[in-house]
């Protein structure tokens, strides 16, 4: 019987799919349940298995856009698996031992008549005489393309000839090819790439999108991580990190300012009376922004926890597209990858999104001295058309506050409890 495998629905309003790899080759015999190809949707990548045991035939290139229950493979029930096949032997049916000896002495042979022509010496170029003056045919083509007569040059390979070195050098100038490797290479963009393109541009050209900025003095969580770090790791196998300090920052400043938490829904300004986080990722298949789900119930620890296995699963490739749906809002770090300050874009359709950078030492002003604290700048980029400015630098402002004062403001001026230690 003739199976034909179509591509399933990998998540609601997903219409279409990309053939990224098959993991097997046209005609392979294929075991139920065994991952026959990576596809990607615009959200993540998903292994495709095979849905009986049998013989395949591929009826998808890689890198073909497919749509959602479209045909991309066959599978022949009936096909055998391959026997295991050993040089010995002189079964029915197949070839003996005296054969296979004879087969791989006129193999041998072939090889070496194959290896003796190899060796026969190629007629040398180089042997090739030239006049003084006379460009040879590399030469001639770097001199036609600058427009350059040949007698305008001073050769200085043998006999006073023109090399291709001395056409290079030629016409010093600036863009002047300079024999340095100048190639190019065209890949087709991941389906998750193109996604992501077009969601960008559609961010830039619906949104009002401003950008405003402000710096952070990061001194009281680096203390905090220095006493406590190893302690924290050791109770709860996880890392105190700066995204739990990050997202908490965050959770307040949106509960003072719930405009920064909403959406336009048509002619409607949508609120939203929890708070979704949306975390931007750097996986395998470019960038992925996971969810963690109502982040104002979590604590250091929930938050740390959430956002290891997120990052894990986007590195593996294994991130589902309900796991990566329905934030409310977003924050991208950049500093890990060393940016100072940027714009960032918004989600859509959120309307607004926090940018972390680069921790730098530099000098301040504190206290009515110069000193040297770790300081960092923040972008919040925001949707114009339902968040004014008054909302969006107090809602910057607030993240500044929570994040110098993480005691007071994020502990409730209790470390160890805030920390479950």
């Amino acid at each position: 019987m003739i199976l034909e495998m179509k591509v399933p629905s990998p998540g609601e309003s997903i219409t279409e799919v990309e053939i990224a790899e098959w993991l097997v080759a046209d005609g392979d015999y294929v075991e139920k349940d065994q991952a026959i190809a990576e596809v990607d949707s615009d959200k993540a990548t998903l292994e495709l298995p095979a849905e009986a045991s049998g013989t395949i035939t591929l009826k998808a290139q890689e890198g073909d856009a497919v749509n959602v229950g479209e045909v991309v493979c066959l599978i022949d029930t009936e096909g055998e698996a391959p026997a295991p096949s050993t040089f010995e032997g002189g079964d029915e049916g197949g070839t003996s031992k005296a054969e296979k000896v004879d087969l791989m002495e006129d193999m041998d042979a072939a090889s070496k008549k194959a290896k003796g022509e190899n060796h026969k010496k190629a007629p040398n170029p180089a042997n090739k005489t030239y006049a003084s003056g006379v460009a040879s045919p590399a030469a001639k083509k770097i001199l036609a393309e600058k427009d350059m007569n040949a007698s305008s040059v001073s050769g200085t390979g043998k006999d006073g000839r023109i090399t291709k070195e001395d056409a290079v050098k030629a016409v010093p100038s600036m863009g002047t090819p300079t024999g340095g490797n100048r190639g190019s290479t065209n890949s087709k963009m991941s389906m998750l790439r193109r996604k992501v393109a077009e969601r960008l541009v559609e961010a830039k050209n619906t949104t009002a999108m401003l950008t405003t900025f402000n710096e952070v003095d990061m001194s009281s969580i680096f203390e905090l991580r220095k006493e406590y770090k190893e302690t924290f790791k050791a109770k709860h196998g996880v890392s105190l990190g700066f995204m739990s300090f990050f997202s908490l920052a965050v959770v307040r400043a949106l509960q003072l300012y719930p405009a920064v938490n909403s959406m336009i829904d048509g002619k409607e300004m949508k609120t939203f009376d929890f708070v979704d986080i949306s975390i931007a990722v750097s996986g395998p298949k470019g960038l992925m922004v996971p969810v963690i789900r109502n982040t104002e119930n979590l604590s250091f620890r929930g938050i740390e926890s959430e956002v290891k296995r997120l990052a894990l699963r986007a590195r593996d490739g294994q991130i589902t597209v309900d796991e990566m749906t329905g934030g409310t809002f977003t924050i991208t770090n950049g500093g890990v990858f060393g940016s100072m300050l940027s714009t960032p874009i918004i989600n859509p359709p959120q309307s607004g999104i926090l940018g972390m950078h680069n921790i730098i030492e530099r000098p301040i002003a504190f206290n009515g001295e110069v000193v040297i604290h770790p300081m960092m700048y923040v972008a919040l980029s925001y949707d114009h058309r339902i968040i004014d400015g008054k909302e969006s630098v107090g809602f910057l402002v607030a993240i500044k506050e929570a994040l110098e004062n993480p005691i007071d403001l994020l502990m409730n001026n209790d470390v160890k409890k805030a920390l479950e230690l």
